[in-house]
């Protein structure tokens, strides 16, 4: 694939980034697309490995080497149908994956990885610039009807394949916008939402039907869910309607810290933040967290606490500290021992590098407050013996902060949606439903599905796709007896 020798010649080069300076003055997107000659070499980097562990190391098994060498041999538009392929949405893989195709990669064994979410990214964009993207509309309708509830990545995916293959697809969101967390959870400055709009206006080209501000089930979400629901659907009203429902929302509810001072005025969840700033550059009204000169810590070391520091850092926040409560990760992993899997190593986002202290191995005791606001917090660092987390003596201290964003992962999806419908949850509240052989996807009741954070949990974008499109293939074999959607 691509340059026999392409591997030896040409070193990795990374997607460019607007500087610091430059880009936290606002919400706009930042890294820059390969240019084409550069994509050209670093599709060369491709080996004509034998077995590409890169597909298997890619969720969707994105057929990597084939648009790699398409690249570099300058066929873009048979690039980016082969990417299509297995990806209904490669604008946003190619700019929010973490890439575990590339820790999969041969070379990464005992070189840099072939930039493949860079190279990806390249195509999507050249398909979007030349309008190589257009409707699919299916040549034939089934008139069968099918529901999704929730329009993120999982159920965007799902009714795109259902559309294509002639059933008539409505896609329930009990928000204001299509697109679920990856319109509300994803700041622009990642995720340009006119993507989401660009696509949108393909599904419905395609002939995809979408009711916003709907809420589907029978309670309310609790406290820490954003719901601008201004009508309920009952399920039985749903099953009644379709043929089928996939159940593809969001793992939504955040994971809590009870400790004293948990009620202090300035300790939020994640979302509460980010949700209302994405309404904000949206147009909407502003958001009421405002941390501009103020002193921020961020509890929880994934992307959604690197977003809360990115979106601090353009709010203008006097400090920006985040800490996690596992210790520091190695600079470099052991490849040897954890190709081709996802290693574990230390992770630095662009976000961090805007300005953010960084604190590990540290346990939050207490939230401090003064009439009732948050003016600090009381924590401890700990270490690992035996495998149990232990405090060390005399390690306590404090951390000034007159906000503190939880930002330490997300237990489940909407216990209220699951729970009316009835639907069976495994134990760790999602819902219960194979991913193999007949019957995948079903959930325990009749003609109800269930993909992505609902069936899995908290899990990466590309995860969702693979799960939606696979759902999407179980609902078409249920319909007719047969399908010919890809596994």
């Amino acid at each position: 694939m691509g340059k026999p020798t392409g591997f030896m010649e040409f070193r990795r080069v990374n997607e460019g980034y607007a500087p610091v300076e430059q880009r936290v003055k606002d919400y706009r997107e930042f890294v820059a697309h390969l240019g084409d000659a550069e994509a050209k070499q670093q599709g060369a980097r491709c080996m004509d490995c034998g077995i590409p562990f890169c597909n298997n190391g890619c969720p969707v098994n994105n057929i990597i080497p084939d648009w790699n060498d398409l690249v570099y041999r300058g066929n873009w538009r048979q690039a980016l149908d082969v990417l299509h392929s297995t990806n209904n949405f490669p604008e946003v893989t190619g700019r929010i994956c973490p890439a575990p195709c590339e820790a999969a990669c041969t070379l990464n064994i005992n070189n840099d990885a072939v930039g493949i979410k860079s190279i990806e990214h390249a195509i999507i964009d050249k398909g979007g610039e030349n309008g190589w993207v257009v409707p699919q509309p299916a040549q034939k309708k089934t008139g069968k009807k099918v529901a999704v509830v929730g329009s993120g990545p999982a159920g965007l995916a799902a009714a795109q394949q259902l559309a294509r293959v002639g059933h008539s697809v409505t896609v329930f969101e009990k928000n204001s916008r299509i697109g679920g967390l990856l319109r509300y959870g994803i700041p622009d400055f990642k995720l340009d939402k006119r993507l989401i709009d660009w696509r949108m206006a393909q599904l419905a080209a395609e002939g995809v039907k979408f009711q916003t501000s709907t809420f589907v089930g029978k309670d309310a979400p609790g406290k820490g869910i954003v719901n601008d629901a201004k009508k309920t659907i009952s399920p039985k009203q749903l099953q009644k309607e379709f043929d089928a429902v996939i159940l593809a929302g969001g793992a939504e509810q955040p994971r809590d810290l009870p400790v004293p001072g948990r009620e202090l005025k300035g300790v939020h969840y994640a979302l509460e933040f980010l949700i209302p700033q994405n309404k904000e550059v949206a147009g909407d009204a502003k958001n009421p967290i405002n941390v501009a000169g103020k002193h921020v810590v961020v509890i929880g070391g994934g992307d959604t606490g690197s977003d809360c520091v990115g979106t601090s850092n353009r709010h203008g926040a006097a400090s920006i500290t985040q800490i996690e409560v596992m210790p520091r990760a190695p600079e470099h992993e052991n490849k040897p021992l954890t190709w081709p899997y996802w290693p574990l190593k230390l992770r630095t986002s662009s976000s961090h590098e805007e300005g953010c202290e960084r604190d590990w191995a540290i346990s939050t005791k207490e939230f401090v407050g003064e009439d009732g606001v948050l003016k600090a917090i009381k924590a401890v660092r700990v270490e690992f013996k035996d495998g149990k987390m232990v405090e060390i003596p005399g390690s306590e201290f404090e951390l000034k902060a007159d906000f503190v964003f939880l930002a330490m992962g997300f237990t489940n999806p909407l216990a209220q949606v699951l729970d009316a419908f009835g639907v069976e949850k495994d134990a760790r509240g999602n819902a219960k439903a194979t991913t193999d052989g007949a019957g995948c996807y079903q959930t325990s009741v009749k003609k109800v599905f269930a993909a992505g954070d609902m069936r899995r949990g908290q899990s990466l974008v590309v995860w969702a796709i693979r799960e939606g499109r696979q759902a999407a293939r179980a609902v078409d074999e249920y319909l007719m007896g047969s399908t010919v959607l890809p596994r």
